[in-house]
């Protein structure tokens, strides 16, 4: 029965001995096998000091342990057994100190990106249908709007009976007490257009910052993604955006 670590070896009799300890080796491997254990502190003291985050060290560790292994295969190649063990011992040695290698966190698109698409349903991208229309909600997709503190003309392409944003966005935004309730609020995807004809600003504002206006058709890129044409009043929706917002077209509602 083989264990890890453990070598068979033929001797010079025809018989057949394990090693228990380890392979054996010659007085130059043994000289090896010293720098080895005297790299390892050395490696754990570099891993820990070359930077101040874990990713860092990590980092820099590794490249460290692709140099010996580099080496490793330059000079102990005579002795595959001694390879393999020594394989075994740098693994348990990395394990031991933390170094051994991560499966990767799931990575958040950052927030200020997700305003402009996601598929968590935040700043408007919600792909439930939003009927019935609450009562309190006032805009509709497809309305032009102008924003009350900077008076850029937008159109709203989306709402949410609520705020729905990532929490971070939230703390950042709501953090005083007196804005507890634009959580509670109807919130509005609105596109304005940017500082040149072909740029384009996105926003998620509260209804309570945005006014409806009319007579007026604003000149903003990518309108046609989302409407058909502007009908004198207000951009008329495309056929995916009105299953979204099927109330949203009926005056009566």
């Amino acid at each position: 029965m083989g264990y890890p670590g453990l070598c068979c070896m033929r001797l010079s009799t025809g018989t057949t001995n394990c090693a228990r300890n380890m392979p054996q080796i010659s007085t130059a491997a043994a000289l090896q096998i010293a720098l080895l254990f005297s790299a390892v502190p050395a490696q754990y003291l570099i891993s820990r000091w070359s930077g101040p985050t874990a990713a860092q060290r990590y980092h820099a560790t590794t490249r460290l342990l692709r140099t010996w292994k580099e080496w490793r295969t330059s000079f102990l190649n005579q002795s595959s057994a001694w390879i393999d063990w020594t394989n075994q011992q740098l693994s348990k040695v990395k394990t031991l100190v933390g170094l051994e290698p991560k499966e990767p966190a799931a990575q958040t698109p950052p927030v200020g990106t997700m305003i402009f698409d996601n598929d968590k349903g935040f700043f408007g991208a919600s792909k439930s249908v939003r009927s019935p229309r609450p009562p309190y909600v006032f805009l509709r997709v497809g309305e032009v709007v102008m924003e009350r503190k900077g008076h850029m003309i937008g159109v709203v392409v989306s709402w949410d009976a609520e705020l729905r944003a990532p929490p971070e966005w939230i703390d950042r935004k709501h953090s005083n007490s007196e804005d507890t309730t634009a959580e509670r609020t109807p919130h509005y995807k609105v596109l304005f257009r940017g500082p040149t004809p072909s740029s384009l600003m996105v926003a998620y504002l509260p209804q309570t910052q945005l006014e409806r206006i009319t007579d007026t058709r604003p000149d903003i890129p990518t309108l046609d993604k989302y409407f058909t044409h502007f009908d004198g009043t207000r951009f008329i929706m495309q056929p995916w955006l009105r299953e979204l917002f099927p109330e949203d077209e009926d005056e009566d509602a």
